[in-house]
């Protein structure tokens, strides 16, 4: 075999060598990598609409969301007599519960047992501190939250998000 050949088929060699190692190593690192916990959308759209029939069923006309742990909203329910105000409450306390990852009525306590606190409402304009909202958690990693809005009371709404609740934790 003549030198430039020689020469070839070795940077041949070295270059798939080499190649392979890099996607090896690659793939070993991809496969360290945490693997995220997150809430399919399938099972937020059961969610909601679970939480939504439980408050029908007790005869509350209210509106149901289902958010990510960003606040994202991946699904919403609204019975069609629930009031207009409680698009932006379900919405809020989902928010409100995904991000701070605890049921909104637990800030609501802390707000009237501590008033000093009050200046969490005005962090952030989406947090509403109302009863209503669950954090919503997978392999115990918190992946979104539910919040409901428009029973006559937060304990009622955070009934129904609970049953919505029981859904995400059966799977």
């Amino acid at each position: 075999m003549n030198p430039i050949n020689r020469f070839k088929s070795n940077y041949l060699l070295k270059s798939i060598t080499l190649g392979t190692l890099l996607i090896t190593a690659l793939a070993t690192q991809a496969a360290s990598l945490p693997q995220h916990a997150y809430l399919p959308l399938e099972t937020a759209l059961k969610a909601a609409t679970v939480a939504m029939k439980k408050c029908t069923e007790d005869g509350y006309r209210v509106s149901v969301a289902v958010v990510d742990r960003g606040g994202n909203l991946l699904a919403f329910v609204r019975h069609p007599l629930a009031g207009p105000h409680t698009v932006n409450s379900r919405q809020g306390k989902a928010f409100t519960s995904a991000s701070m990852g605890r049921p909104t009525v637990d800030f609501a306590k802390m707000i009237g047992e501590k008033p000093f606190l009050a200046g969490l409402r005005d962090m952030d304009e989406r947090l509403v501190i109302l009863g209503g909202g669950l954090p919503i958690s997978i392999d115990k990693k918190n992946v979104g939250g539910i919040g409901v809005g428009g029973a006559p009371g937060g304990h009622l709404d955070e009934a129904c998000a609970g049953v919505g609740l029981d859904v995400i934790s059966k799977k």
